[in-house]
C-alpha cells in the first residue's frame, strides 16, 4: 500500500514542505519539495516572543504549501515547529493561525525528537554508499542537532546554538556591509565551543566515522567549497568534502563582505546575513569532531552533505502512529 503524505517542517530561519509517496517498506517517492525563509525567530531570543511580521511571513507561506498539499491529493499531513516556538511565549497565536489554514495541529518537538528525524533522514541515503557510525549534524537557525548511530540512534543532544541565534547575540555588525570583527568572532567562538563541551559529555564524538551535515548553513558551505556559480541540488547531495576543504569554505564565507555574499549564486537572499554564524557554527563543529576523534586513534575523512534530513524524517515517522503532543 502506498500513503501520499506531506511533512512541513517549521524552523528558526525557514518552513519547508516536502510532498511524497511512502509504501509500507518505507520507500519514499518525492512528489515536492519546497523551502521559503521567513525568520519565525526573529527576536526570540531577545524578546521570548514570536514578532508579528514573522507570524505573518510564516502564516503566508503555510497557506502557499495549502494549496499544494491540496493539488497533489495528500491524505496525511504533518507539521512540526522546532526551535523558535519552542521559545515563544505567544506561540498559541501561531498554532491557531495554521490549524485554520491546514486544519492540522503544530507538533512543537523536543530537539531531542528533531535529532531523531533528522538522523531518520539523513541515514536513509547516506548509510547506503558510507559506514557508520555517523555523526549526524543538523545545523538550524536557531538550534543544531548532534545524534551519533549506525542503524538506530545511539546518542543525541541539542544546541540552543544556530545561524540566527549566533547572528543576533554576536554577529551583528556594526558596519552593515562589514565581516564580523575579531571580537566578535572570538565571542562566537566561545559560545559554541561552551555548547559543544556540554554536547560531548552525551554524545561521543569521538566515535564518528562519517560525518553528515543537513540544512542551509551546511548545503551553503558546500555548495561555496564545490565552487557552484549557483546552487545545484543534485550536486550538493551526497557530497563528500575533506575536512580542509569544509574549513577553508568556512572562513571564506565568515570572512566576507554583505556585497560579496549578495553576488554568490549559490546563496540563498534569506541567507546573506546569517550565513557568517552559520560557517562558524559548521567550522567548530567540525574541528571539534576531527580533534575528538584524533585523540582516540582515528581520522575524520569523510564530510557528507545531505539534501535528506528532517523533512524525509517526518514523511517517513507518517508511516507509524503520531507521537503525542500536537497541539
Amino acid at each position: 500500500m502506498t500513503s501520499r503524505v506531506a511533512a512541513i517542517d517549521c524552523g528558526t530561519n525557514s518552513i519547508r514542505l516536502l510532498v511524497a509517496e511512502i509504501d509500507d517498506d518505507g520507500a519514499l517517492l518525492e512528489l515536492d519539495r519546497r523551502m521559503e525563509i521567513v525568520r519565525l525567530g526573529q527576536g526570540v531570543d531577545r524578546t521570548g516572543e514570536l514578532h508579528p511580521e514573522a507570524l505573518e511571513r510564516t502564516l503566508a507561506a503555510t497557506r502557499q504549501y495549502a494549496e499544494i498539499i491540496r493539488s497533489h491529493g495528500v491524505t496525511e499531513v504533518r507539521y512540526v515547529a522546532t526551535s523558535a516556538t519552542r521559545d515563544a511565549r505567544n506561540r498559541d497565536e501561531f498554532f491557531g493561525g495554521v490549524r485554520d489554514i491546514l486544519g492540522v495541529g503544530v507538533e512543537v518537538i523536543s530537539g531531542g525528537e528533531e535529532a531523531e528525524l533528522s538522523f531518520l533522514g539523513a541515514t536513509s541515503s547516506v548509510a547506503q554508499t558510507h559506514p557508520g557510525p555517523f555523526l549526524v549534524v543538523d545545523l538550524g537557525g536557531g538550534s543544531t542537532e548532534l545524534v551519533l548511530g549506525t542503524g538506530h540512534v545511539e546518542a543525541g543532544h541539542s544546541m540552543d546554538i544556530g545561524s540566527v541565534r549566533m547572528t543576533e547575540r554576536h554577529l551583528v555588525p556594526g558596519d552593515h556591509d562589514a565581516p564580523p570583527s575579531s571580537d566578535q568572532i572570538e565571542n562566537a567562538r566561545a559560545d559554541v565551543r561552551a555548547a559543544l563541551d556540554a554536547a560531548a559529555t552525551v554524545v561521543p564524538l569521538d566515535r564518528t566515522v562519517t560525518l553528515v551535515g543537513l540544512a542551509g548553513t551546511v548545503t551553503t558551505v558546500t555548495a561555496h567549497a564545490l565552487g557552484l556559480a549557483a546552487y545545484d541540488r543534485e550536486r550538493v547531495d551526497g557530497a563528500t568534502l575533506g575536512v580542509p576543504a569544509v574549513l577553508e569554505s568556512c572562513a571564506a564565507l565568515l570572512g566576507s563582505t554583505r556585497p560579496e555574499r549578495e553576488a554568490m549564486g549559490f546563496l540563498h537572499p534569506g541567507r546573506v546575513d546569517v550565513i557568517a554564524a552559520g560557517a562558524l557554527v559548521w567550522a567548530e563543529v567540525v574541528e571539534r569532531v576531527a580533534r575528538d576523534v584524533a585523540a582516540a586513534g582515528g581520522e575524520l575523512r569523510e564530510v557528507v552533505t545531505s539534501e535528506h534530513d528532517i523533512l524525509d524524517g517526518i514523511a517517513r515517522a507518517l508511516v507509524a502512529p503520531a507521537a503525542p503532543g500536537s497541539r
